[in-house]
């Protein structure tokens, strides 16, 4: 048994520390800088929409202990950021980092929870389309997973929810907020299926699964193995799945997160996604900022989940 690489790991963990940084300094600005920009006024959320004349705001800023130039603001904030404030809410008056706490777990397990659905929907689709291409269960799962992904995410939402809730009367038209804990986790089922099957991407992970089994099933080592009588899937699940798997990951982090706007809009899910929505209705910049920035963190971590996943499987890509 082959031992982990640990220092090929450690070698690729270091300098995707350093491009992380790199790239969380340049997303925060440039989202800041675009903020800054818009037209409007952050304080008019706190006077009852009143937009503050040039006096008026310069001497909040004073007030309140804010630079009046943007790149005092921006250095401000990053400073604020390193010692884990992320300010308070113009629009709740709350600490942003509560908000983050309290509605990121809810969103986290609606991602996570949605990528094992589609996962475990496209893994067994695929690889019966690959191996069996012509059977009659793999033409008709390959149509079905084409047309629900043709599907608008809002549409096939709100058909779920007449469906299951007002027809069959199987879930309750609950918020996931309600005291009974357990009807709040049934109710969370509807918005993690939506998720993980009307995405948009199940089709093309299907089809990328497909090519990619198919490819290795071809490879020379997998039919000397087949004419050995040894296991297929012992030899091929590294190249066939583990790395395919984790390369979708990376890739569809960002379609997942943005189908959870919607999803958490269509079904009430208190998550970060609402959170984000209202906040760019009222304009509350540091909501929006920290939002961003959690973000980028999380496309970040699907992308550093695969680098990780290669080096594991082939030591010698950490020079590269």
């Amino acid at each position: 048994m082959k031992r982990f690489p640990w220092k090929a790991s450690a070698k690729v963990l270091s300098r995707e520390l350093a491009a992380t940084a790199a790239l969380l300094l340049g997303v925060s600005l440039v989202v800041f800088v675009i903020l800054y920009l818009a037209p409007g006024d952050p304080f008019a959320a706190l006077l009852g929409g009143r937009t503050l004349s040039g006096a008026e705001r310069d001497a909040a800023y004073e007030a309140l202990g804010i630079p009046k130039t943007w790149y005092g603001q921006y250095l401000a904030w990053v400073g604020n950021v390193l010692q884990g404030d992320f300010g308070i809410s113009t629009r709740s008056g709350q600490p942003v980092a509560h908000e983050l706490i309290s509605s990121g777990g809810k969103t986290l397990f609606l991602t996570v929870g949605s990528l094992l659905v589609t996962l475990g929907v496209a893994i067994p689709i695929a690889a019966i389309a690959a191996v069996r291409p012509a059977s009659r269960i793999a033409r008709s799962s390959t149509l079905l997973v084409y047309l629900v992904s043709a599907l608008p995410t809002f549409w096939l939402g709100y058909m779920l929810i007449y469906f299951f809730t007002k027809q069959l009367g199987l879930f309750p038209i609950l918020s996931a907020t309600d005291e009974n804990q357990q009807l709040s986790w049934l109710y969370a089922l509807l918005p993690v299926v939506l998720l993980g099957l009307g995405n948009g991407a199940l089709s093309e992970i299907v089809r990328y699964l497909r090519e990619e089994i198919s490819r290795v099933m071809s490879e020379e080592y997998v039919r000397t193995a087949r004419a050995k009588g040894a296991s297929i899937w012992r030899h091929a699940y590294k190249e066939a799945l583990l790395l395919p798997v984790s390369q979708i990951i990376a890739a569809k982090m960002p379609f997942v997160l943005g189908g959870a706007i919607i999803v958490e809009q269509v079904f009430n899910w208190p998550g970060l996604g609402r959170v984000a929505w209202q906040a760019a209705q009222d304009r509350d910049y540091p909501v929006i900022m920290a939002i961003t920035l959690l973000a980028a963190i999380v496309v970040r971590l699907g992308s550093f989940f695969h680098r990780t996943v290669y080096v594991a499987v082939n030591p010698r890509a950490s020079h590269l």
